[in-house]
């Protein structure tokens, strides 16, 4: 990320995680107490704009070295060590896989927006009035759709961060048995390794007390709600810390 306009090369260059740019760049362009369905639409339009980048190659095929800028002149609004609000981060470990598609068009829409008070912008996203729509009920594909056309759709990308996208699609919690079950058990194991507070368990594909209870612990250590229940954003968090962990146990 080049913290300033393409042209100046004097500008800091910054290396940030996507999960960590995304929270960045939302708690700078929106309000946190905005209703649920008005921050989801509004993420989902920053995601597929940071995407859309990533997927182009814009900067890096004209000869800079940067993925994306922080100059809201061409892109979006990234502040070095802002505080996250706690609602976007939430928010955006349930989406951070998801971006705007229109049929036919492979790579993310760029999916440009303004304030609608400051700025005007009659083709793009309005936040204020996507606020407004929340206000009234509107989801959050229903808001997008209001000012990128009902064509849009809601699409989820193959690889995470460099992991492969293995979430099952439906929670795990006691009584759940299989594979993902064994899968699951296994990286907290190796997490454990890091993370001795995390108790080891038996890998034995059945979700049982033990393994609700090393999941809630986990959740604990790493700031999510303590469930107990391996939602989307515990999976994914897991999976992160599990690379995270592995990489470091093979360099040692």
């Amino acid at each position: 990320m080049h913290d300033g306009p393409p042209s100046d090369s004097g500008a800091q260059n910054y290396y940030v995680k996507y999960k960590d740019y995304i929270k960045n760049v939302a708690s700078s362009e929106i309000y946190a107490t905005w209703p649920e369905e008005t921050l989801l639409a509004n993420i989902l339009a920053i995601q597929s704009i940071t995407l859309n980048r990533v997927y182009t190659e814009w900067y890096r095929n004209r000869g800079y070295d940067f993925t994306i800028t922080s100059s809201t002149a061409y892109d979006q609004k990234f502040i070095p060590g802002r505080n996250i609000f706690e609602s976007i981060s939430q928010a955006v470990d349930t989406i951070f896989s998801n971006y705007i598609s229109r049929p036919n068009i492979t790579q993310p829409l760029f999916t440009q927006y303004c304030d609608g008070k400051r700025v005007s912008c009659p083709r793009w996203m309005r936040q204020w009035e996507s606020k407004t729509l929340g206000d009234q009920g509107y989801s959050a594909i229903e808001i997008l759709r209001r000012f990128y056309g009902d064509s849009v759709f809601i699409n989820s990308s193959e690889e995470i961060s460099g992991i492969p996208a293995s979430w099952p699609g439906y929670d795990l919690t006691i009584g759940s048995t299989g594979e993902k079950v064994r899968q699951l058990q296994n990286q907290l194991n190796t997490i454990s390794k890091g993370y001795p507070l995390i108790p080891k368990i038996a890998a034995d594909g059945v979700y049982g007390e033990d393994t609700a209870n090393a999941v809630k612990i986990f959740q604990k250590v790493f700031h999510l709600p303590q469930t107990g229940v391996v939602d989307y954003p515990t999976w994914y968090r897991i999976s992160d810390i599990y690379v995270g962990v592995s990489r470091i146990a093979e360099l040692s």
